[in-house]
């Protein structure tokens, strides 16, 4: 890729990750469903599997989804400099939201228009969740494998039925995950071996 090339992938980069971090309202499960249509389905910088991997990682990781999320993404297309131009683009605006809102908290807080407008974007925000969780199980139901199936069916239970804590589950996940990438290894590995043994 050229520098001509790696300058318009950044600065699409920075733009596509400013509108989405300005646009966005109800926290990083909403953010993730515009990630997929705007990196999946229109820019197709990614795949399906990788943005559901990426969700796994951002989800699992210390700090904000948006930014987790941005510096994977960013990193996929510009190595570090992609990395701090996806993470610039999702810093700005609410640092800047955030500013303004602060120096008019009291104002913001009892003004009844905000409050109305606030109400309606929940209703926004919790379809756009929905959407994510359904297109989430949708590819999780894909792979058409039990354990994964399985695994997502308890999590559930377990975390909106038991009141389990969702950080709990995650690890338990993550340690399923690893045994099940160690016995697969295993199998490739005895695989190789037999073909090895009959050449």
């Amino acid at each position: 890729m050229n520098k001509k090339a790696d300058v318009k992938t950044l600065w699409i980069l920075f733009k596509s990750m400013f509108v989405l971090s300005a646009c966005t309202f109800g926290g990083g499960f909403v953010i993730v469903s515009l990630m997929k249509k705007k990196f999946v389905e229109e820019l197709k910088w990614l795949d399906e599997s990788e943005m559901l991997d990426i969700t796994a990682i951002t989800q699992s990781s210390p700090g904000p989804l948006p930014v987790n999320a941005s510096v994977i993404i960013g990193y996929r297309m510009g190595g570090i400099i992609g990395s701090l131009t996806a993470i610039l683009g999702t810093i700005i605006p609410p640092m800047f939201i955030i500013s303004v809102i602060s120096m008019f908290y009291t104002e913001f807080r009892t003004n009844t228009y905000i409050a109305i407008a606030l109400q309606v974007m929940r209703a926004g925000v919790a379809a756009v969740i929905m959407d994510v969780v359904w297109n989430l199980a949708a590819n999780v139901c894909k792979t058409r494998r039990f354990l994964y199936v399985g695994m997502m069916t308890v999590s559930f239970i377990a975390t909106f039925f038991l009141g389990v804590s969702a950080m709990v589950v995650i690890l338990v996940c993550l340690g399923i995950g690893l045994a099940d990438l160690g016995i697969t290894m295993r199998k490739q590995a005895g695989k190789r071996e037999e073909s090895y043994a009959a050449d």
